[in-house]
């Protein structure tokens, strides 16, 4: 064996060698790179091995995050935790059950927590401040959710509820059920929203269709549409002010 075989088949040992976190300087390791610079400073990766704490035999909690986050591409990994299921989690090597449910509910927590933050200043005649805080809730579903939010006579929310999973069609979702779900809530005025799995938010021909439908209906009942509010990804279109309505 030569000197450049020689010299290769050393660099292959020491890239097989796992990397554990005693390796890593002391400043450097997630917890106490935490502690020293913030939570702010830590990537990805490190955030997911201060949470998981300790990782798998014969690899760190860093190496099994960075292979988590991978799963997805390295843009949308923490968006990809958010999709998968437990189960789906749980067949990533070195990733058990426990360490799996403890990623759901961070990722659950930190949807709550952004639709908190923007409770505070939630006005629903305003379409921008509904759409943020229904944002983090729509935005990431692989499915069209028909959402409809019922609010008393002075614009308070009463309650909001998913009533359809699936294509959003005028054809297949009927005025009745939403209103049956209204006058259940005792609400005076309502607003629908839904996403659009693709991103954009450009409403449809069934979109349009379904929203002069439960206008119409609203009418009749004297429980008034204020807007039908279409979820992109990071965007928005409001029906009403796209011109939709017609008083």
């Amino acid at each position: 064996m030569n000197d450049t075989q020689q010299s290769a088949g050393r660099a292959e040992q020491e890239t097989a060698v796992p990397q554990t976190m005693k390796s890593i300087p002391k400043d450097e390791r997630p917890y106490e790179k935490c502690l020293s610079r913030g939570a702010e400073s830590l990537t990805d990766a490190e955030l997911l091995a201060v949470i998981l704490r300790t990782g798998s035999r014969g690899e760190s909690a860093l190496e099994l995050s960075r292979k988590i986050l991978a799963q997805y591409g390295e843009a949308n990994g923490l968006l990809g935790i958010y999709h998968m299921s437990i189960s789906d989690l749980t067949r990533t090597r070195g990733l058990g059950k426990v360490k799996a449910v403890q990623l759901k509910c961070v990722a659950e927590l930190s949807r709550r927590i952004a639709k908190a933050t923007f409770s505070g200043g939630l006005y629903f005649r305003d379409p921008a401040t509904v759409a943020q805080y229904y944002m983090e809730e729509l935005r990431h579903q692989e499915q069209e959710v028909l959402m409809l939010v019922m609010l008393n006579s002075k614009g308070k929310l009463l309650k909001d509820q998913i009533i359809s999973k699936g294509t959003v069609r005028s054809s297949l979702i009927s005025p009745r059920e939403i209103f049956i779900e209204a006058v259940r809530g005792r609400a005076v005025s309502i607003l629908l929203l839904h996403n659009h799995p693709s991103g954009i938010p450009d409403p449809s021909r069934e979109d349009i269709a379904l929203t002069q439908r439960v206008r119409e209906a609203g009418s009749l009942l004297g429980i008034e549409l204020l807007d039908h509010i279409i979820i992109g990804d990071c965007q928005a279109v409001s029906m009403r002010e796209q011109g939709f309505w017609q008083e």
